[in-house]
């Protein structure tokens, strides 16, 4: 069994929070962030039983403003 770390975001729609797995595309909700994680976990451990990867490309993350207009 191979051990990877994946990087989440997570924000919050309504009343509740939605996580995205960034470097695979998997998405999960909960009550809580932590309900959330843990989902988003689930998701993209069966996710990846079914398709494994073999090669984590490294992921770079950064910010960026914009001017939204009312």
């Amino acid at each position: 069994m191979v051990t990877n770390t994946f990087t989440a975001s997570i924000h919050k729609e309504g009343n509740f929070y939605v996580a995205n797995c960034v470097e695979v595309g998997t998405v999960s909700q909960g009550e809580t962030m932590e309900e959330a994680l843990a989902n988003l976990k689930e998701a993209t451990e069966l996710y990846l039983e079914e398709f494994p990867i073999t090669e984590q490309a490294p992921i770079f993350l950064t910010t960026f403003t914009t001017e939204a207009y009312a």
